[in-house]
């Protein structure tokens, strides 16, 4: 009896360490772009599986970023930026799906409720150099948004959704973690 409870807190302690060095494994930090670009900063996000990575020229506001997410093939991503509050309504958000030919389609939108259109149309900030990719079941955008009229503190939010009808983004869960996908992200924080 004794050595079964051993073996079970060994395989406990076992599972639970492989876990750990798995998460600490996917940290942004240690993250490789296919598409050989660099970035100087980056953040794990705390929801999503969702990750940001950064370059950010103080001296011009303008940031070049990668979102990063896991998500099916079927689904959506976005990430934005709001100007002016916290949460969904109001941010300028990028959005990144697989169209129906397999390529991947990336957009600007202003979120402009609860149940936004999330169609194609211009943002409050100047985005760039706009382009996504599917990569290891991850959905990854790029984009070099800015001069940013608020600096380098902005209202983040991110997004994911599970289908996409249309090459329409249809509305994604009201899970918790869909819920809570917003903060503050200071650009020049993680500068080195």
């Amino acid at each position: 009896m004794a050595s079964t409870l051993h073996y079970t807190n060994l395989l406990f302690v076992t599972v639970l360490s492989s876990v750990f060095l798995l998460s600490s494994s996917l940290s942004c930090s240690n993250y490789t772009f296919n598409s050989n670009r660099t970035f100087s900063s980056c953040a794990d996000l705390p929801y999503l599986d969702a990750h940001l990575h950064w370059n950010y020229l103080p001296s011009v506001r303008i940031a070049a970023i990668a979102y990063r997410a896991r998500q099916a093939a079927k689904g959506w991503v976005a990430w934005g930026i709001n100007p002016n509050a916290t949460g969904m309504v109001g941010s300028q958000a990028i959005i990144a799906f697989r169209a129906s030919n397999g390529s991947m389609i990336a957009y600007t939108a202003p979120i402009t409720s609860y149940d936004p259109a999330m169609a194609p149309e211009r943002v409050s900030f100047r985005v760039s150099g706009l382009s996504a990719e599917y990569v290891n079941e991850e959905m990854i955008i790029f984009a070099t948004i800015g001069p940013l009229r608020n600096g380098s503190v902005v209202n983040q939010v991110w997004q994911a959704g599970d289908s996409v009808y249309e090459n329409s983004p249809q509305p994604h869960s009201i899970a918790p973690s869909n819920l809570e996908s917003m903060g503050e992200i200071d650009f020049l924080m993680y500068l080195s």
